[in-house]
């Protein structure tokens, strides 16, 4: 996006998102004599709108405070920018399109770096990694301990290709992790494999089953690269996915990232990203 115009559209989403009064007001937080850490331009000046599903640990919006893994980081690049953020609640597949059409700056809630988005969105550098994960009664951390047990996952998870190899008809694809947990709790799988996020904040208040990280195992690639959690922006806004990726990297060097994986029950080690890698 250039510095000093809009185009029609993002102008015409402005109006729009204003007259339908879909967002939040931007709390006046920010202190006047406040230096920001990078210099960029957004839709409105001195505000970030941010696109915001609800999609707990990652991203949740209550009480009008922005939490979460993600609600947490992006606060935090406002606060270093000098920035009040304005909240845009959507729908998880309402996220996307809201950035795209310049109704947001950025977004949040756990979106993979994929090609597909990579067309039509900005994308900043990896935040932090979705761990493959099992959930068992007992602490299954290794590819090699699944062969011998009946085990479920949700479709779509980019670990699933390599899984239906190794374990064949031993192995039952769920078309959500609801089957798949009323399958677990029953006793028609041993073990449940889920992103440890989504596992995490699922089994919460079920001390009966527990989420383990899987290690790395060649014959899945997903445990080695796992995918690569990012903040998509409004592509043309180069200056704000630099300042964005500045940021990122500033959070990993000094714990933020970590710090903020760990308050939401995640492993830190997904702060350890690696380099920047699209899927598809």
């Amino acid at each position: 996006m250039k510095k000093s115009v809009l185009t029609a559209t993002a102008l015409g989403a402005l109006v729009i998102s204003s007259m339908t009064a879909c967002g939040t007001e931007a709390a006046k937080t920010v202190a006047a004599d406040c230096k920001p850490a990078a210099s960029f331009q957004t839709l409105t000046a001195g505000t970030l709108t941010v696109a915001v599903p609800e999609l707990p640990p990652f991203s949740t919006y209550a009480n009008s405070q922005l939490a979460g893994v993600d609600g947490e980081l992006i606060k935090e690049f406002a606060k270093r920018n000098c920035l009040e953020i304005k909240a845009e609640p959507t729908s998880y597949a309402g996220t996307i399109p809201a950035v795209q059409s310049s109704r947001a700056d950025v977004a949040i809630g756990a979106y993979y770096r994929t090609s597909e988005r990579d067309k039509i969105v900005g994308l900043t550098s990896p935040v932090y990694t979705d761990e493959m994960a099992t959930v068992s009664t007992e602490d299954v951390d290794q590819v090699p301990a699944l062969e011998s047990r009946k085990v479920g996952t949700v479709d779509g998870y980019l670990w699933v290709p390599d899984l239906k190899a190794l374990l064949g008809d031993k192995l039952t694809i769920y078309p959500s992790a609801v089957e798949m947990q009323a399958d677990l709790k029953a006793g028609r799988i041993d073990t449940g494999i889920d992103s440890y996020g989504s596992a995490v904040e699922m089994y919460k208040g079920d001390s009966k089953y527990k989420v383990t990280a899987v290690q790395p195992d060649a014959r899945v690639k997903a445990s080695k690269e796992p995918a690569q959690i990012a903040f998509p922006y409004i592509k043309s806004n180069s200056g704000l996915g630099a300042a964005l990726d500045a940021t990122i990297t500033a959070m990993k060097s000094d714990g933020t990232i970590g710090s903020a994986l760990k308050g939401a029950g995640l492993p830190e080690t997904g702060a350890d990203t690696g380099a920047p890698r699209l899927i598809g």
